[in-house]
């Protein structure tokens, strides 16, 4: 285990000393948690006073001042076990006296309150002088979700405050709290909490008064006595952290109390100490608060601290049967916020030099990937934890948004007890009779075990993560295992393996076939083509390389770095499904573009295989080569001449210069990655008129845009507000933004067409003809007009414009509040309500350091 202790407390602090001590008991218990269950990452106890224990252990990394910055009570897991959800209005005094460093004070008080905010939370920032200011005026008199993004751009003054509380509806209608940050106040506005927040006292007031002049601490404690908060002094920066933690602990008294160890899941995140070099560990958390259960300290209500475990989201989703949802099937989960836990087009980082997380990944509604669904009737069945089925077109970008594939789509969804998520299991029959049945196909485990066969890497065949014993197999050598029952413990899904042994047989003699034509040199004498593939709808895949892997121009292709063309959990590869949504019989043909940017010129050529010759008969596998781009366009180009004329010559020839020819794909590109309306506009917008292909328009919600800080909308409102927040001036970062970009589709039912453009008084004419059983179209266009005036058709992007951002900040999506709620309890002591006297007097030292008998530690995981 290893310890991580908090930046704003000195040490040796007795608090510290004194929990690291009693907290020691938990090591045991951590270590036989993993024993039973080796699934388990992390298990953590995040203490009140900041000190944090995990197991298994890691080495923590100082920064550049050497100082180890992590506090486990920002964590949102540590918030969100320790409070109920919370409504929270922030006032900040910007009057002429607060300048300086209570400005610079002010302004990390502020940030730190809404560090402790996650996405079951509500709040509004409101300045105020000799008047009021929202920080983000287009939420002016209402309360906002404290995800990242609106955390970023966001007494008459009490007054109004508490009129925000009292509109019903608004938040979430839970615990509530206004932060006052001030340097002073003059009156303790009585009259203005017995109109608005008294008897009840359901607006808890925490005044922070910054400085070191205490001459108004009395009037702000009075404040915060009087409804149930605590009042704090800040003098220093370092002082901060500590202050603003002290009202989660006044906010947790009323769950403490009722002694309920309620248990919260977090939303996704990136794991930073588990990084993958191909792709960001996304996990989720599960918490739940731990506390004294002392009889003589229950009004107080002390929290000691949350309990937590890690669960990768990749775990997961191994329990999701892939085989069978079908080649454009998967699943996703979503919190009863409406945002993503998983989903295949969620994506957590961009890539600027080096990969790094996005600023607000975590809070990705499902709105915004599954956008076509306009009216909300999925989300909002989701959410509120409905079962039911559901049906809509939709247009699924592949090939990093430069295609599209347009379906109709399926989808059934219910809810998951005791979580905020949905997954569906199926369990695996472990008896007797069947594994006799499976010893009858043992055999068959000769054709699966072959050098040119793979199965999908994180498709779950047989579970190798419950035992340690395990862990160190292959889902082939898991299988083997199975079959012949030398582990009666290893859980499997034997209908999956049955299916994948039955692809293994059938598909043996391609490995025969591929080595006769490697063997053949007249077939491929100059190596032109470089693989050959095969994957079947069970995660079974074979290749077969016709040159050595030095010599390959596309690397890539097919190992772990290519998410897009190998079987993951997400995805059937890119290839098979392309192939799939063609007409049967018909090759796609494409060109990576991920290899095009790279000068590895290849093409990509397959085909679907179906069960039956039937038009409707399913898709079993899928079947390809790849070969080099020049290869290709030699073949192509030589059956281009051969013309049906008695000498066998053509009248007219690409070669001759008085016409060009392009070879372009049904998304129109050409094949050499460049898109045909760059390279031709004017015949472009032509076939777009006549309609031999069609603009699709799409959306990505999950962009990001380069701006310029000195002059963004966002900084000008910050600057209204007395320049309270400081954006870095004149330098440009990468900000979430919603883009609106192309993508075209050919239409199928039309095989050629002919046309005409008038450049200008100068007609050209084209034609453009459907290659028989194939996804492409040789274009031929006359020379000999200029129309390079006329405009292409290009594939750009466009940003929404900051009143879009507004409208969204307003409009406040549906939400499944969270069943447990404890504002406050009738037995709370509500006097210890804070001290003007600063930090270091309110910490006592123990006489003793010991384990505590009355402190719940039973059930830490």
């Amino acid at each position: 285990p290893s310890l991580s202790l908090p930046p704003s407390l000195p040490l040796p602090h007795p608090d510290i000393v004194n929990g690291v001590y009693w907290s020691e008991a938990l090591n045991k218990v951590f270590v036989e948690n993993f024993e039973r269950d080796p699934s388990l990452i992390w298990q953590y106890f995040g203490s009140a006073k900041g000190f944090f224990r995990q197991y298994p252990g890691v080495k923590w990394h100082p920064d550049e001042h050497g100082v180890i910055g992590f506090d486990c009570r920002n964590r949102k897991w540590y918030i969100q076990a320790a409070t109920s959800p919370k409504d929270v209005v922030i006032l900040v005094d910007v009057s002429g006296s607060m300048k300086g460093l209570r400005l610079t004070i002010a302004r990390q008080t502020v940030s730190s309150v809404l560090d402790t905010l996650g996405d079951d939370d509500f709040f509004n920032i409101i300045a105020y002088n000799q008047e009021i200011h929202y920080v983000e005026p287009c939420l002016n008199g209402t309360l906002v979700r404290a995800d990242r993004a609106n955390k970023d751009v966001s007494p008459i003054w009490i007054g109004k405050s508490l009129l925000i509380f009292n509109q019903t509806g608004h938040g979430s209608t839970c615990s509530q709290a206004i932060m006052l940050v001030t340097d002073g106040a003059t009156k303790m506005y009585d009259s203005v909490f017995e109109k608005f927040n008294w008897p009840d006292r359901k607006v808890r007031i925490f005044p922070y008064l910054i400085g070191r002049e205490s001459a108004f601490a009395d009037n702000l404690k009075w404040m915060a006595c009087a409804n149930k908060g605590y009042f704090s002094q800040i003098s220093t920066l370092a002082d901060v952290q500590e202050n603003v933690m002290r009202y989660l602990h006044v906010m947790s008294r009323p769950k403490v109390i009722d002694h309920e160890h309620d248990t919260v899941w977090t939303e996704a995140y990136v794991d930073s100490a588990l990084k993958d070099k191909r792709a960001p560990s996304m996990m989720t958390t599960v918490a739940m608060p731990v506390f004294s259960t002392k009889n003589e300290t229950r009004n107080q209500g002390i929290l000691l601290g949350v309990a937590g475990t890690d669960i990768p989201l990749q775990e997961l989703m191994k329990i999701i049967p892939k085989h069978m949802l079908g080649i454009h099937g998967y699943a996703f989960a979503v919190t009863n916020n409406g945002y993503i836990l998983t989903h295949p087009d969620l994506r957590p980082m961009y890539q600027q030099g080096k990969k790094r997380r996005k600023p607000n990944y975590s809070s990705v509604d499902l709105s915004e990937v599954e956008w076509e669904d306009k009216d909300d009737i999925l989300r909002n069945a989701m959410v509120n934890r409905r079962t039911g089925t559901f049906s809509m077109e939709v247009k699924r970008t592949v090939d990093k948004g430069k295609r599209v594939l347009k379906m109709h789509n399926d989808y059934y969804y219910t809810d998951i007890k005791g979580t905020p998520f949905r997954c569906n299991r199926k369990k695996t029959k472990n008896t007797t009779q069947s594994r006799m049945a499976l010893r009858r196909v043992a055999m068959r485990l000769h054709d699966l075990e072959q050098p040119d066969v793979a199965l999908a890497d994180e498709w779950t065949y047989c579970n190798t993560d419950e035992h340690l014993e395990h862990r160190p197999l292959t889902q082939i050598q898991a299988i083997r295992l199975f079959l012949t029952g030398r582990q009666p413990h290893l859980k499997c899904d034997r209908e999956l393996i049955q299916e994948v042994l039955f692809d293994a047989v059938i598909t043996a003699p391609l490995e025969a076939y591929w080595t006769g034509l490697a063997l053949n040199k007249s077939e491929n004498s100059d190596k032109g083509v470089e693989i050959a593939y095969l994957g079947t709808r069970t995660g079974l895949s074979r290749t077969n390389l016709f040159v050595v892997p030095e010599l390959l121009s596309n690397q890539d292709f097919l190992t772990a770095e290519d998410k897009e063309g190998v079987f993951n959990a997400d995805h059937f590869p890119l290839w098979y499904k392309r192939a799939a949504e063609q007409v049967p019989g018909t090759f796609v043909y494409s060109v990576p573009f991920s290899s095009a940017s790279e000068n590895k010129s290849v093409v990509l050529a397959s085909t679907a295989i179906q069960l039956l010759d039937d038009r409707k008969s399913p898709i079993v596998a899928a079947v390809g080569i790849q070969m080099k781009l020049e290869y290709f366009q030699r073949k192509f180009w030589t059956a281009c001449r051969q013309c049906t004329a008695l000498d066998g010559r053509c009248s007219i020839s690409c070669e001759s210069g008085d016409i060009n020819c392009y070879l372009i794909d049904n998304n129109g590109f050409i094949l050499t990655g460049l898109f045909f309306g760059e390279v031709e506009g004017a015949v472009m917008n032509k076939l777009l008129q006549m309609g031999s292909f069609k603009r699709i328009t799409l959306y990505d919600y999950q962009a990001h845009c380069r701006d310029y800080a000195g002059s963004s909308d966002c900084a000008r409102t910050l600057l209204n507000v007395s320049m309270f927040f400081i954006r870095p001036q004149g330098k440009t970062k990468m900000v979430p933004c919603d883009t609106e970009y192309p993508a075209f589709v050919s239409e199928r039912t039309i095989k050629e067409t002919t046309g005409n453009i008038d450049c200008e008084g100068c007609f050209r004419s084209f034609v453009i003809q459907q290659i028989p059983s194939s996804n492409l179209f040789m274009v031929v266009v006359e020379n000999k007009c200029d129309c390079s005036s006329a405009p292409p058709v290009c594939l750009n992007r466009f940003v929404h414009n900051e009143s879009l951002k507004c409208d969204r900040l307003k409009f406040q999506k549906d939400r499944k509040k969270p069943e447990s709620c404890h504002p406050f309890h009738p037995e709370e002591n509500a006097m210890e309500c804070g001290s003007a006297t600063g930090l270091s007097s309110t910490l006592t030292a123990p006489r003793q350091l010991f384990w505590d008998p009355g402190v719940d530690l039973s059930s830490p995981n």
